[in-house]
């Protein structure tokens, strides 16, 4: 853990900050470092940092005890630094070395199948209004031929006769310290706790097959970049009649050539000419489903941020959409005519400006200005 850079130094927020600052600063940094968007080599590895930071300091739970104990998970490990995954509890910990009377797990009790993760990249429209769609996922089910016994059909799995259906045996030492008992897992049944004789053709007497299943998904209007889709019971089949594990759906939005989005706001860019700020305009500006327009009032000056409101993204948890907001810039020409020339200097005589062949630079008048002339 000690190569792990600090998560608020991932976001580059302080330890003190809000939700929505935390909020704004990942949204920035997964824009910058998107895979879609940066190609970088390391651009992925810093986008998945980011993303685990976010993870970590938006849980109120999770930053309370990152605050507290760091990059030390406090379940895991005794003393300095041992990092040991104890999942048993201490009851196994005691029954490993002195042969107490901590639980022992059933081998043939049911048990649960894995949970599985899938990456979709949508459109960023599909994320605003939503998408239904179906995948293909590899996953392992149990086999349908022996109901997953991984037994010949007509046969049964037998007690493993050198563990007795446990799945453990105990290996007796004498040490200085006197006799000790440790337990592992039986080596004749390999922890099963039984014995598969006749083993069924189709899945080889391991009782899953992988199969490749297709899922209908529906992504609801308004999924952000990162977020994660639950679908219960479509993970890996579990074992001995134990549930299904589940699928986590990623979402990775593509960025767009127009809109940005922040939150359930949208943000974009529409260039002005010098007369349309000066004079002020009528201009169609696009939004997501239509086209609109926006009166500019004379004399906007570039920079300018103006709203459309309900113009945004349908709101994922609420009612109604967030608002679209457009930053107007004013262009300047590169190539201009004599006669258009000719008339911005009468313009610039009329307005009482100098003509800027004769004007002063800005960088001299910075260095008089330090030299305090």
């Amino acid at each position: 853990m000690a190569d792990k850079r600090d998560y608020y130094e991932v976001l580059g927020v302080s330890k003190g900050a809000g939700e929505d600052e935390i909020k704004k600063a990942y949204r920035k940094l997964a824009r910058q470092y998107h895979p879609d968007v940066n190609k970088a080599a390391d651009a992925e590895a810093k986008f998945k940092e980011v993303k685990e930071a976010y993870d970590v300091l938006s849980d109120s739970q999770a930053r309370a005890r990152y605050d507290q104990y760091g990059h030390i998970d406090p379940n895991q490990g005794m003393g300095g630094g041992f990092s040991g995954d104890f999942s048993g509890g201490f009851g196994d910990i005691f029954d490993m070395f002195f042969g107490g009377g901590g639980g022992r797990r059933d081998p043939n009790a049911p048990q649960r199948g894995n949970d599985l993760q899938y990456n979709m990249t949508v459109e960023f429209k599909e994320a605003v209004f939503g998408k239904e769609t179906d995948i293909t996922i590899p996953r392992t089910e149990s086999c349908d031929t022996c109901h997953g016994s991984g037994a010949k059909p007509g046969t049964h799995p037998e007690t493993c006769s050198v563990c007795r259906g446990t799945g453990q045996e105990e290996v007796v030492q004498n040490t200085p310290f006197g006799r000790m008992v440790n337990r592992r897992a039986c080596s004749n049944c390999g922890g099963a706790g039984k014995i598969v004789k006749d083993k069924c053709s189709t899945c080889s007497g391991t009782g899953k097959v992988r199969k490749q299943r297709t899922i209908h998904v529906r992504i609801p209007a308004g999924v952000d970049d990162g977020a994660q889709l639950r679908m219960n019971g479509e993970g890996e089949g579990g074992m001995r009649g134990g549930p299904a594990g589940d699928l986590y759906i990623v979402i990775r939005v593509k960025s767009h050539d127009f809109f940005e989005r922040e939150g359930d706001d949208i943000y974009c860019e529409v260039p002005l000419t010098f007369a349309q700020a000066a004079l002020g305009d009528e201009i169609e500006i696009p939004t997501l489903t239509e086209k609109v327009k926006l009166k500019i009032p004379a004399g906007t000056q570039t920079g300018t941020y103006f709203r459309l409101k309900g113009k945004g993204v349908p709101r994922l948890r609420g009612i109604g959409q967030g608002d679209q907001h457009i930053k107007v810039v004013i262009v300047t020409p590169s190539k201009l005519s004599e006669e258009q020339k000719n008339l911005l200097r009468e313009f610039a005589s009329l307005s009482g400006e100098q003509n800027h062949e004769n004007e002063q630079s800005f960088f001299d008048r910075m260095k008089r200005a330090f030299r305090g002339d």
